[in-house]
């Protein structure tokens, strides 16, 4: 290889420099395998190759849309070493959505697990020139096909750090979904924040339960890859399997969202486990507790992180150490409830949401809206110009979340600007849901809110006003929605109301059908 071809380090260095550092090491445990990261590497390149052979090269969009796997990261890592953009896509969306975002990424292939084999069928992708199966061989091509004929030969493809590497999407059905777009630069930070913070070494062996089409997941898994650390890759989370990864097979860290860590907490391995081993879990991604987190950390006695953030967009924003939690523990239990204070290569600050030309710096003790910059911080959205220059003001990231400071500098949220409802850890955007519902025969109006949910921390209450002489059906009702939406995205709760409180202006008040 012609290192002088190469200016900058790339994502894609990672696998290559590990194999060759720590070759036996394993890279990817699975509940039956075993991958180190020489294997990984080979394998890697062969993908990368046989991709090539199917016309993918550098700016070539190939999305991913199946469950995890340590292949799902393998194709991750081909599309770097080709300068490829991969698109993670959410294995729940329903056909609709699939095809709306295949078809605004413009995607070339298309990898994918067998359940969702009708789906992918059903859909019509202009440009797509192959699906791959990672399963079996019910797509155009086999995973298993694309490393058996690929070659090892390492691949050289120069990528920039402002290069596109990921087109992360945040929500599906509506006209113009949002593409985040992720540099190199964004990437290969969010991974440096995520070992720097959760503080892994070469030794860790650590498990995240997001899944991989999340920033969390992706970011945590190409950590181990980066650190020459060992990855725990399961299909999906299911908590009776963590509870005896965590209680008997080593996990030494994990990364949780609150909703499972509530769950492992009912398991009968955790309940009765010994977690001597386990030296800290992180948590974030949805609201969590303090009682929650008291009861996990009675329960596991290890060290404690809540890294909060805008993951897709900005990466890691704050972070609340074990070291404040520990403070927590010795009397401060106000502390429970914050997310901390600016992370590494954060640069932070509180400032007034009503400001639309520009940032006005709130002081401590008033609600301001986050605002941060850094290396994490998002291109901006695909092809959106005018809902970029919403957020992205002079490089900094305002993304609606509301917070205030203490005289000590640590920050508690105080609610959403947007209506952003956050279920176990997944985003949900009313908007979507409102689309689908004021389609269904006999409503005239909807509002969709989040309420406070023990276990998933929020779920969705759709509110309706009916026709005059509709009756609403609501098991129907849900079954319609999701025949459009992702099964998360199906609201939980029905209201059928006479009338919404709106303000002057006729707009509906939100929060007010919250407080009902």
């Amino acid at each position: 290889m012609d290192m002088a071809v190469q200016q900058n380090s790339r994502v894609a260095d990672w696998i290559r420099i590990n194999a060759s550092t720590v070759p036996n090491r394993a890279c990817f445990v699975t509940d039956t395998e075993t991958y180190t990261f020489r294997e990984v590497n080979g394998r890697v390149n062969r993908v990368a190759s046989a991709l090539a052979r199917l016309g993918v090269g550098k700016g070539d969009r190939v999305a991913l849309f199946a469950t995890d796997s340590p292949q799902y990261v393998e194709t991750l890592l081909a599309c770097m070493k080709l300068g490829a953009v991969y698109v993670p896509l959410n294995f729940r969306l329903a056909t609709p959505e699939l095809q709306t975002l295949l078809r605004t990424a413009e995607t070339k292939v298309l990898f994918f697990s067998d359940r969702y084999t009708d789906m992918v069928r059903a859909v019509d992708v202009p440009g797509l020139v192959a699906t791959v199966s990672y399963d079996s061989d019910s797509g155009d091509e086999s995973y298993e096909g694309l490393v058996a004929g690929g070659d090892e030969a390492e691949i050289d493809t120069p990528v920039a750090d402002d290069e596109l590497v990921c087109l992360a999407f945040t929500s599906g059905t509506t006209a113009l979904p949002k593409g985040v777009m992720h540099s190199q630069r964004m990437a290969k930070h969010m991974v440096m924040q995520c070992i720097v913070e959760r503080r892994m070494t070469s030794l860790s062996f650590h498990y995240s339960a997001a899944p991989l089409f999340h920033v969390g997941g992706m970011l945590y898994t190409l950590a181990g890859v980066a650190r020459g650390h060992t990855s725990l890759v399961l299909p999906a989370f299911d908590a009776k399997t963590v509870a005896h990864w965590m209680a008997n097979r080593g996990l030494d860290g994990v990364f949780l969202v609150p909703t499972m860590i509530d769950t492992l907490l009912h398991e009968p391995a955790v309940i009765e486990g010994d977690f001597s081993q386990l030296g800290s879990i992180g948590y974030g991604a949805a609201p969590m507790s303090p009682a929650l987190l008291r009861r996990a950390m009675d329960r596991f006695h290890c060290e404690f992180m809540n890294m909060f953030g805008a993951g897709t967009e900005a990466g890691l924003q704050t972070v609340l150490t074990p070291e404040d939690h520990r403070l927590a523990l010795a009397g401060q239990e106000h502390l429970l409830g914050s997310i901390g204070k600016a992370g590494m290569g954060v640069d932070l600050r509180l400032c007034d949401p009503d400001d639309t030309t520009g940032l006005t710096d709130v002081p401590d003790g008033e609600v301001g809206e986050i605002v941060t910059r850094s290396d994490a911080v998002m291109t901006g959205y695909l092809d959106q110009q005018e809902e970029t220059a919403k957020v992205l003001v002079d490089g900094w990231f305002r993304g609606g979340d509301m917070a205030w400071r203490d005289a000590d500098g640590y920050l508690y949220l105080s609610g959403r600007k947007k209506d952003m409802i956050i279920r176990g850890g997944e985003n949900i955007y009313p908007v979507e849901i409102e689309d689908v519902l004021g389609r269904y025969p006999g409503v005239r109006e909807v509002a969709v809110v989040g309420v406070p949910d023990e276990h998933w921390g929020e779920v969705v209450r759709a509110h309706v006003i009916l026709e005059d002489g509709a009756a609403l059906d609501v098991d129907a009702a849900r079954a319609y929605c999701r025949t459009q939406l992702a099964g998360y995205k199906v609201p939980a709760l029905f209201s059928v109301d006479r009338e919404f409180p709106r303000n002057a202006s006729g707009k509906v008040l939100k929060r007010e059908l919250r407080a009902v």
